[in-house]
């Protein structure tokens, strides 16, 4: 069974190794390089898990991470979908599904209206998911990859909130820990 955990900054060792593990799987998904990474102490792991507002939430099975995903707020009420990764051994199985749905989740408690993401264009799987959970292309430029004549893929999608859920600052809490899912 998969179980989502939401990250506090105490939990930067576990999000250290879920995104050293992420960045030496999928180096060329991700805008980092994990020679930087490499080298960050504990400061540089708890400054990511204390952006104001940021959600990251990690998938555990067995009592190890499989995978990680995590939201950032944005201005005009879009927020944005970042470093998304799932191990090898569990694509395919429903837990890139439960990462997406969580920071869907978290963003509508924001209040957000979209949610946008970019992607490498050739990383087929990770597009497909996307456009699984609502996800088109924008058409905007992405941000320039490594080798100067690829760019990113944008894409977002509009935000839905179900009558009766619970906005920001209204006491609706879900998945603020640790929840069972699968």
């Amino acid at each position: 069974m998969v179980i989502l955990r939401v990250l506090t900054p105490d939990d930067w060792p576990l999000w250290r190794d879920v995104r050293l593990a992420a960045l030496a799987d999928a180096p060329h998904a991700f805008r980092s390089r994990l020679s930087d990474w490499r080298r960050g102490g504990e400061e540089r792991w708890r400054a990511r898990l204390t952006i104001p507002g940021a959600y990251h939430v990690v998938a555990m099975m067995d009592g190890r991470a499989v995978g990680v995903a995590c939201g950032l707020p944005g201005d005009g009420g879009v927020d944005e979908l970042r470093s998304l990764w799932v191990g090898p051994g569990l694509r395919g199985n429903g837990v890139g599904d439960q990462l997406m749905a969580a920071v869907e989740a978290w963003a509508l408690r924001t209040g957000a209206t979209a949610l946008r993401l970019a992607v490498v264009p050739g990383n087929a799987p990770a597009i497909a998911l996307y456009r699984r959970h609502g996800f088109a292309a924008t058409g905007e430029p992405g941000d320039p990859l490594p080798d100067g004549a690829t760019r990113e893929l944008v894409m977002a999608k509009t935000l839905r909130r179900i009558r009766g859920a619970p906005r920001a600052g209204t006491g609706g809490r879900p998945m603020d820990g640790p929840a069972p899912v699968g």
